[in-house]
């Protein structure tokens, strides 16, 4: 997994960045645990990895 901004990783899942954010708000503790900030707009390696599974985001 590489570092992706959250459009790229939008792209990716083929929704608006608002649409992937809101699938995340469930899961809102978990992503501060893993040091994601709301401001965030590079999203860590790790963050990716959890999102793209959790999400069925094909990365490829």
């Amino acid at each position: 997994m590489k570092a992706m901004t959250k459009q790229q990783l939008a792209d990716c899942a083929g929704v608006s960045v608002r649409t992937l954010m809101n699938w995340c708000r469930p899961y809102r503790k978990e992503l501060a645990r893993m040091g994601m900030t709301p401001g965030m707009r590079v999203l860590p390696p790790r963050i990716v990895k959890w999102m793209s599974e959790r999400f069925c985001i094909d990365i490829g």
